[in-house]
């Protein structure tokens, strides 16, 4: 426990001499609007890391597909709002269509999956991810669109600086579904047998834990949080498609940094590389390696911890 301690302080400490670094000379006006925007992105990385996190410690699978289920349903939200629908119903109906997705994945396809390799298993769901993709593709054309939420217009000042209310409830958001997720882990029965079945799936099954219908949950739990993820990217990034899918890159990168098992450093991860990642386009110099921002912090933060312990992806014997 106190390494671990020692590793988030260092990590913490690397990261802000990092902000330091690339705010270092500049106006703090400029250099505070792109650190709420780094924050708020940041959140949404950490919002889909969880999802993959907790479908990867109920599964043992790790799900390429959020970001296309979200896109999907924000392009829906979009559509049903073009239509007059009322807003609160084209949310909705994005968070449950991609819910659906998920979990008819999770029902149909992956108990099929279940004793194959995690590699097997990952390249199902990327299959999946292409397969939503190309209906997103096929019932929407590829044009300029823009999703927006009635919190866009609301704002807060926050030393000084002007925050939407959006970024605001994304970033409260995540910590708060981090804290909601992580109690319902620790706390309730099912929350335990999700933990069960990442430890050991044999004898989880073995003593009676009701595998499929704690599997079926991570996946519709998985599903919620990419259909709000989905609704959150199309507002403050871009509503397109392929760009929202793809966002699943960092997700897991953010996923990576809590070695597909905490929480607490999904969240830390995720805010760390949306922050550098907005920082990052203050230079002129940097700004061309801004999405490789996070592959390398992923990398480091993996072959930190990695020290003596077994490999992150190693299968059970």
């Amino acid at each position: 426990m106190r390494g671990q301690l020692n590793s988030i302080a260092f990590y913490l400490l690397a990261m802000a001499l990092v902000v330091g670094l690339l705010v270092w000379g500049k106006p703090t006006s400029v250099t505070g609007l792109f650190l709420v925007s780094g924050i708020a992105v940041g959140s949404l990385y950490s919002l889909g890391g969880i999802g993959l996190v907790v479908l990867y410690r109920a599964t043992g699978v790790l799900n390429f597909a959020g970001g296309a289920v979200g896109a999907l349903g924000v392009m829906l939200a979009w559509q049903l709002g073009q239509w007059g629908w009322p807003e609160p119903v084209t949310w909705c109906a994005a968070i449950i269509v991609a819910a659906g997705l998920s979990l008819a994945y999770g029902r149909l396809v992956a108990p099929r999956l279940a004793w194959r390799d995690p590699v097997v298993k990952a390249v199902a769901t990327l299959g999946f991810a292409l397969v939503v993709l190309g209906i997103t593709a096929f019932l929407w054309e590829d044009d300029v669109r823009k999703f927006s939420l009635p919190t866009d217009a609301m704002a807060v000042s926050l030393l000084g600086l002007r925050v939407t209310v959006t970024r605001l409830i994304v970033v409260l958001g995540a910590i708060a579904i981090v804290s909601g997720i992580w109690a319902y882990l620790e706390y309730t029965r099912t929350g335990l047998q999700m933990r069960a079945l990442a430890n050991n799936r044999d004898l989880s099954a073995m003593l009676g834990v009701p595998v499929l219908h704690v599997e079926t949950l991570a996946w519709a739990m998985a599903g919620v949080i990419a259909g709000f993820t989905g609704l959150m990217f199309g507002d403050l990034v871009r509503l397109e498609p392929t760009i929202i899918t793809f966002l699943v890159i960092p997700c897991i990168a953010a996923a990576i940094c809590g070695r597909l098992d905490s929480l607490f450093l999904v969240l830390i991860g995720g805010l760390s590389i949306g922050v550098i990642e907005s920082l990052l386009t203050l230079s002129a110099t940097l700004k061309s390696v801004r999405p490789l921002a996070p592959f390398v912090i992923a990398a480091i933060v993996l072959l930190w911890m990695q020290r003596n312990r077994r490999p992150l992806f190693e299968a059970d014997q």
